[in-house]
């Protein structure tokens, strides 16, 4: 393959799930010439956006390396993963295999092919643990609590590694709770769409343990934003693991009770809760200081009023068959 004149060529892997698929739209966007690599494991074929090629394809198998050393790729955007934190308790084996072998298997066949830049989605969630300071800067400690978190902390020392002594050019994305449009309501990341669903089915909203546990909801489209400024963003060379780490979210906190009153306050409906057991090992609260990327010029675009709002009537109109 020859590089598109005007454009970059890109290769977004998980491209068919709910954030991969619109980090892609955006390269498309801008025109560059984006493939899209995913399993269907968990992605959907009727997410890659129009215009993007499509291969389908675990990232453990020799045909991603070998696409990625044909495929003339100036950046590599990786979104595939494993990333069910109780699928990671269940399996640490599987979500090493997913996490770390598929990685390692796109990171070699990258330096090999001279990849300008390699961005990689690790965890604000997980990888700080129950961080002392919050929002979370990117120096705290990283005591993650799940072999997911472990996995992702892994992920982001082998790029490290790759860039000190083979000068592999990355960044670290360290994403806080990622929420909008195709988000799944399958799987504990898609508390919005979760509720969304429920609120449509008029069923109550679960809310685990008092509810006053907080995360850090940031919009899929302050997200994508935040991948192609970094995708070009000219960074000086790493000293240490978190200078090429940077936390995208925006720094607020949402208790899970305050959530659940905003999507049914958003849905015009009405809705109920009804708590349940605490699940053992959450975190009891996260938020990320996002100060190095709004340095950059970064800032997030989206309040949370009105992302809840775009994202259940996305949701409503998909699923007018499923809840009739």
């Amino acid at each position: 393959m020859t590089k598109t004149e005007g454009g970059q060529r890109v290769l977004v892997t998980g491209g068919a799930g709910f954030i991969g698929s619109h980090v892609a739209e955006a390269y498309l966007r801008r025109g560059d010439d984006v493939t899209v690599l995913d399993s269907l494991v968990h992605g959907k074929r009727e997410n890659v956006p129009d215009g993007a090629r499509f291969v389908e394809m675990d990232v453990r198998d020799d045909g991603a390396a070998a696409l990625i050393r044909d495929g003339g790729f100036d950046i590599v955007n990786h979104h595939a993963a494993q990333m069910d934190v109780r699928v990671s308790v269940d399996d640490p084996r599987f979500d090493a295999s997913v996490n770390v072998d598929g990685l390692l298997n796109l990171l070699e066949a990258s330096r090999a092919a001279g990849v300008r830049r390699f961005i990689y989605v690790s965890s604000g969630g997980v990888v700080y643990g129950e961080p002392e300071t919050r929002p979370t800067p990117e120096s705290a400690a990283k005591l993650p609590e799940s072999p997911y978190g472990v996995t992702k902390l892994a992920g982001e020392q082998y790029l490290y590694y790759y860039h000190r002594v083979h000068g592999m050019e990355y960044v670290a994305l360290r994403y806080s709770n990622v929420y909008g449009p195709r988000q799944d309501p399958h799987g504990e990341a898609g508390v919005v769409a979760i509720f969304s669903t429920r609120i449509l089915r008029n069923e109550p909203l679960a809310i685990f343990g008092d509810g006053e546990q907080t995360r850090d909801y940031v919009h899929v489209a302050d997200v994508v934003d935040a991948n192609l400024l970094l995708s070009d963003a000219d960074l000086p060379r790493a000293g240490s693991l978190d200078d090429r780490g940077f936390n995208v979210g925006t720094g607020v906190e949402t208790s899970v009770n305050e959530l659940a009153r905003l999507l049914i306050a958003s849905s015009g409906r009405d809705g109920e809760t009804v708590q349940q057991p605490a699940r053992p090992g959450e975190l009891r609260h996260s938020s990320l200081d996002a100060g190095r990327l709004r340095s950059l010029g970064w800032a997030p675009r989206r309040s949370l009023d009105t992302g809840l709002g775009e994202t259940f009537r996305w949701i409503e109109s998909t699923s007018t068959a499923e809840v009739g």
